[in-house]
């Protein structure tokens, strides 16, 4: 698939695989948020970019970028719309930068996104105050229901902010539930959000 257009966002790719009570984190790349043309219909759409590419390019919104890729296979484990990129080009567009939220700028490197540690974000925080922050990331979950059963899994996404703790806009929303086996349920309450992030200040 061709596809070209402006970036309207940055934000971390990372995948999430939850069973019961534990929780890992697979960390992708980026994902860019084009406005543009794909596979020939002008649309809105996500692209997945790798670690070495963000490296080299240093993706912020306003470049112009271009390339091939692979129309995703399989939604329930990827929030892109585009992957496997090739061909890759970038035109360097003028610089935005707000130190206020929304944060805009050049995203940090994925080490740092795994330092800093994540907190819960609403859904409907994320959605009207917080795609074009470079702190802000949806998820692609998996979920393991039960070890013995394989093949019972479930899919869903799920918002998270690494950004500041005192941003005016965050909003953790209601607390997530994971299911397990013969019924039972994992809720993961507000002190294991604040425990992720104790090691920062509250403007960190």
């Amino acid at each position: 698939m061709n596809w070209q257009g402006r970036v309207l966002a940055v934000q971390p790719r990372i995948r999430l695989l939850r069973s019961f009570d534990e929780r890992s984190h697979s960390y992708l790349g980026y994902v860019l948020r084009v406005g543009g043309v794909l596979d020939g219909q002008e649309r809105e759409f996500l692209v997945g970019v790798g670690k070495a590419a963000h490296e080299k390019h240093q993706f912020r919104i306003g470049d112009e970028v271009s390339g091939e890729g692979e129309a995703v296979g399989d939604s329930k484990t990827e929030t892109a719309d585009v992957y496997k990129v090739k061909g890759l080009k970038v035109s360097r567009g003028e610089e935005v930068i707000l130190d206020v939220p929304p944060y805009i700028g050049v995203p940090p490197s994925l080490e740092t996104y795994r330092e800093r540690g994540h907190r819960r974000l609403d859904s409907k925080i994320y959605s009207t105050k917080c795609t074009t922050c470079i702190w802000g990331c949806e998820m692609a979950v998996e979920i393991i229901v039960d070890h013995w059963k394989p093949s019972n899994r479930r899919y869903r996404r799920e918002t998270f902010c690494y950004g500041p703790k005192n941003c005016a806009l965050y909003k953790g929303g209601p607390t997530r539930k994971v299911p397990g086996r013969n019924g039972m349920t994992h809720v993961e309450e507000d002190w294991m959000d604040e425990d992720a992030i104790s090691h920062r200040g509250p403007d960190e």
